[in-house]
């Protein structure tokens, strides 16, 4: 039986590790760090996911088979470089190939040289400079940090005030770390998800999803790391689809190649809908959260043997999914995306829920928040329908006293 190693401690995780239990190739299971979800799962090791040195040897102690890379952060330290200079195999991007998402520059890059359809941009490091670029064209304005953010460095500014801050945010205060802003246009239409297995030139598309940013009903308030999502978009048709795939996914899995740096994990299309057709609003370089939640445990295929085939560079049979619909609620700590407490007492009052823990831990055996995003309730069926009301019968069955949810998860998919 096969040893595996997933990096992370988040709902990403939490559904990788769900997903690879099911595989008949898989033995024991180890996560660095984990969380009290994935703790009944597999062996949780207090392991920092960016101790790149720390990792390899926890990899080598257990004797692992292959490792499979949860969080953007892991990837930029290099953890994938690192485990490849030693002879272990393990699924994700190296850091040349990570810039597909640690730099929304070199994205914006790539798709402008490979003509992948996307906003129009320009890049400041100045302050004063983008200010003055901004103030001179129309309200709303899309500016996002170059480098990594925790899915919370894109701002829609409404006005110049809503921009100065977020300006001063970025290249003065430096919240993110040093770096650049990329000033988009504003584009409008519905916002999809299509996540690919990546195997250089090779890829393997997964059921689109749509995940849900701002913490508020009606898509108000601050962007987070998402307040939940779900599959089955009826606004998607099989030619967007299709379009998608061709002309975005695979130019950009092509592209990647051409550049030296070929992918060998999960490519992530941010997509809109727009008047003038599917254009990319952002690339991830790894399973999205909370997409990943919902989109896993519809896989049919053995996990196991497609994480092992793009870890490796060889083929694999195409992946099988179910036609299920599911759909996922983020229940959030009060505060976020800004600050909030931690150890706040948990109560399930049904243990046979679907239930993705992100942010969880145990103290004196009580269940306790641990996060900004501290669990994901599942629902799943035939419909959006269905799956909603499934997914919501589990949030009220959730009892805590700092948690706060959004109402209205696939609005979208469900407005006449």
């Amino acid at each position: 039986m096969k040893k595996v190693l997933v990096i992370g401690s988040g709902g990403r995780e939490h559904a990788i590790v769900g997903i690879l239990r099911r595989s008949p190739q898989v033995g024991e299971i180890y996560c660095a760090p984990g969380n009290a979800g994935i703790a009944s799962m597999a062996e949780c090791v207090p392991v920092k996911d960016t101790d790149v040195t720390a990792l390899v040897a926890l990899a080598r102690e257990k004797q692992v088979d292959l490792t499979v890379v949860g969080p953007e952060a892991a990837l930029s330290a290099g953890v994938v470089d690192a485990f490849r200079a030693e002879g272990l195999k393990i699924f994700g991007h190296t850091v040349a190939a990570t810039r597909i998402e640690s730099s929304k520059e070199f994205a914006k890059l790539l798709m402008t040289k490979y003509r992948i359809p996307t906003a129009a941009y320009t890049t400041f490091t100045s302050y004063d400079e983008a200010l003055t670029f901004v103030a001179a064209r129309p309200f709303p304005a899309v500016l996002k940090y170059d480098g990594l953010a925790a899915g919370k460095g894109v701002v829609i500014a409404e006005n110049l005030s809503e921009a100065q801050d977020a300006l001063s945010d970025m290249l003065i205060d430096a919240r993110f770390g040093e770096g650049k802003v990329v000033v988009e246009d504003f584009l409008s239409g519905p916002e999809f998800s299509f996540m690919c297995f990546v195997n250089g030139h090779k890829i393997y598309p997964m059921p689109l999803s749509q995940d849900h940013k701002r913490a508020l009903d009606g898509d108000k308030g601050p962007n987070t790391g998402g307040m939940g999502a779900y599959t089955g978009l009826p606004f998607i048709t099989d030619e967007d689809r299709r379009f998608a795939l061709k002309e975005i996914l695979q130019k950009t899995a092509d592209a990647m190649c051409a550049e030296g740096c070929p992918l060998t994990g999960v490519l992530y299309g941010g997509l809109m809908k727009t008047p003038d057709g599917i254009k990319v609003i952002e690339f991830n370089s790894r399973f999205g959260d909370p997409e990943t939640e919902v989109v896993l445990p519809l896989l049919e295929s053995d996990a196991y043997e497609i994480f092992e085939a793009v870890a490796c560079g060889t083929e694999c049979p195409e992946p099988k999914w179910s036609d299920d619909v599911t759909l996922g609620v983020v229940m959030a700590s009060e505060g976020y995306p800004g600050t909030y407490r931690k150890g706040i007492p948990i109560s399930l009052q049904d243990r046979q829920m679907q239930l993705i823990h992100m942010g969880t831990s145990v103290r004196d055996g009580q269940l306790v928040t641990a996060g900004g995003r501290v669990l994901m309730c599942i629902g799943r069926g035939k419909t959006v329908e269905i799956a909603r009301r499934m997914a919501y019968d589990s949030v009220s069955k959730v009892k805590c006293s700092s948690l706060y949810y959004r109402k209205d998860i696939a609005w979208q998919a469900l407005k006449k």
